[in-house]
Parts: structure tokens; C-alpha cells; sequence
């Protein structure tokens, strides 16, 4: 008994030191993992709300399209989600949609009274 208590005394730093980096692999790899699925999350994130709004910026310009124009509301409000939509990342069709529908004009041709 005197034998693992001398044992102990001697090696008690060597222990602890073991389980305090096993503790702290331990912690780091959940870390790691949690890091990755957060950043999966944030991709899928980034990816639908620039999807949204390239869906949206369309939807406004062939309902102002069919309507032959665009208030000044519905100009400032697809400009936006083009500016919001542009800093996601998005470049495409939604960019030549936004600059025809900046030239439409703001009201009717004919008004109706």
C-alpha cells in the first residue's frame, strides 16, 4: 500500500497532465465538428436567400414587364435585393433583368380617367 501511495505522490503530475490533454483533444475535435456544421449551415444559408432573391428580382421584372411599367417603389425595392443579391455573390441574368427594369418608365403610358 506504502508502494502506491509512493507511486501516486511521485506521478500525480504526469497523470493529470494526460487527462487534461486528453480532455482538450477531446474538446478541440467537438469544436472542429460543430465549426463544420455551422459552416455547412451558413453555406446552405447563403445559397437560399441568394436564390430568393434572384427569384424575387424576376418575379418583379415580369410583373412590371406585363405591366409595361415600374413605380419608383418598385425600382428602389428590386435595386435592394439586386445590391443584396450582388454582395451574396450573384451575377447573372438577375443583372441585365435590374438594368431593363431601371429603364422602364415610372408611369403608365396612357392613364385611364
Amino acid at each position: 500500500m506504502i508502494r502506491i501511495i509512493q507511486y501516486i505522490d511521485q506521478n500525480w503530475v504526469v497523470w493529470l497532465f494526460a487527462a487534461i490533454t486528453t480532455l482538450l483533444g477531446f474538446g478541440y475535435r467537438q469544436l472542429a465538428k460543430r465549426q463544420a456544421e455551422d459552416r455547412k449551415a451558413s453555406h446552405a444559408l447563403h445559397d437560399g436567400m441568394q436564390a430568393l432573391l434572384r427569384d424575387r428580382i424576376i418575379q418583379a421584372y415580369n410583373h412590371y414587364q406585363d405591366k409595361g411599367f415600374c413605380p419608383i417603389y418598385g425600382k428602389e425595392n428590386v435595386k435592394r435585393m439586386y445590391d443584396a443579391y450582388h454582395e451574396l455573390g450573384g451575377n447573372d441574368v438577375a443583372t441585365e433583368l435590374k438594368d431593363k427594369l431601371m429603364k422602364m418608365p415610372e408611369e403608365p403610358a396612357e392613364r385611364e380617367e
